[in-house]
């Protein structure tokens, strides 16, 4: 657990001590704690992992027992659980509480799933200057002068170079792909499904670092200025431009989005749309509008912008429509709604990535919301 995730579970822990968590902090304390049992380093003053278990399995059992009458649809995409029965037990009476509408449990229809729909993992191309591709995977090993991959992270040392021409890559990752880079200066980029970053081989001592997101959704940990003779970091896009001094944000640009979306977790960044220019304060996101240029600042809650680069995936206030087209993504696959209406039908939930698909149809299923889904090759069919 790194630091940032540690203070907020621990702030997450505080608001469950003091009651004033709500179901969508509650929600994400859980799967905090069902990815963090195996920790050596649980920090002590948050008590033992038994009676964060217990403050847990207390606080469900309220939300049971007094907040019946609005539940509101949620997902219940969990890894499987590494914490003892009684919690377990209160788990799973949330989860089927959830399906219950006007005082009746939905009826379960039979639901024909194909088994080869793979979980998305550590999966990647690297085209180099001269147009030569590497295939990079989970398991592999890549090295090559100044760059060298584990299957799961890209890392650029920084060499010096009399060469006056930037070479530049290009890192494409597939859909149901993803993975990291780290580039020259030390800035870390983790690449979700379906995007590409184009970036130099080396960076110029004293020149603004930039690298282009050509399409997709990347999160940006850059490397302070002050490590590098002052020169900034740019992240450029067709529509917008993202200037940094140091500081970690997401951005999130895929080709079939009407709009881009760029998350300030912490720092300064300073964003510019043509001739417009536009600054972010931490914990607020933009929203580029590109059919109408306009911008959208609002506040946001960061972790669920961002957990995708941890493994998890945070729908809150999500509609069905876009909960699919992350998923689509995820796990390389088409989807087709027979009933164009349930699109809009919103859910909040927490989906860990490496679930099988067939866990988490059948929790969008239990809601009631769809009556069956079929598979024809690699194409959903919600129906």
């Amino acid at each position: 657990m790194n630091s940032d995730s540690q203070k907020y579970f621990s702030e997450l822990v505080t608001k469950l001590q003091d009651g004033s968590i709500t179901k969508k902090e509650l929600e994400k304390l859980l799967y905090f704690f069902l990815n963090n049992q195996e920790i050596k380093d649980w920090p002590a003053h948050l008590g033992s992992k038994e009676e964060v278990e217990q403050r847990i399995h207390e606080k469900i059992r309220l939300e049971l027992d007094f907040d019946k009458k609005k539940v509101s649809p949620v997902l219940p995409l969990y890894k499987k659980p590494l914490f003892r029965y009684a919690i377990a037990a209160s788990v799973m009476l949330f989860i089927t509480f959830t399906t219950v509408f006007n005082n009746k449990t939905q009826e379960i229809q039979p639901v024909v799933v194909a088994n080869t729909i793979e979980t998305g993992t550590d999966k990647a191309t690297l085209t180099l200057e001269d147009g030569s591709t590497v295939v990079l995977e989970k398991g592999k090993v890549y090295t090559n002068k100044n760059v060298n991959s584990s299957g799961k992270e890209l890392v650029y040392t920084n060499s010096k170079t009399s060469s006056k021409k930037t070479a530049y890559h290009y890192l494409t990752i597939p859909r149901g792909g993803q993975f990291a880079i780290t580039l020259a200066d030390g800035t870390k980029v983790w690449l979700n499904s379906e995007t590409q970053l184009k970036f130099p081989v080396h960076f110029v001592a004293g020149k603004t670092r930039s690298v282009e997101l050509v399409y997709g959704e990347a999160y940006f940990e850059v490397s302070p200025s002050t490590n590098h003779n002052g020169a900034g970091f740019t992240v450029l896009q067709k529509n917008q431009q993202v200037h940094v001094l140091g500081t970690e944000f997401n951005i999130k640009a895929y080709k079939d989005d009407s709009n881009i979306a760029t998350t300030l977790v912490e720092g300064k960044v300073e964003m510019q749309f043509g001739a417009v220019k536009q600054k972010l304060i931490p914990n607020q996101k933009a929203s580029l509008d590109l059919n109408t240029n306009k911008v959208k600042i609002a506040k946001v809650d960061v972790y669920s912008e961002i957990c995708w680069k941890d493994g998890i995936f945070s729908f809150e206030d999500k509609p069905l429509g876009e909960i699919m087209k992350v998923l689509s993504r995820w796990y390389d696959i088409e989807v087709v709604f027979e009933n164009e209406s349930i699109k809009k039908e919103q859910f909040n939930g927490v989906l860990i990535k490496d679930r099988n698909i067939e866990d988490i149809l059948k929790s969008i299923k239990n809601t009631g919301i769809i009556n069956k889904y079929e598979f024809k090759n690699k194409t959903l069919i919600l129906k």
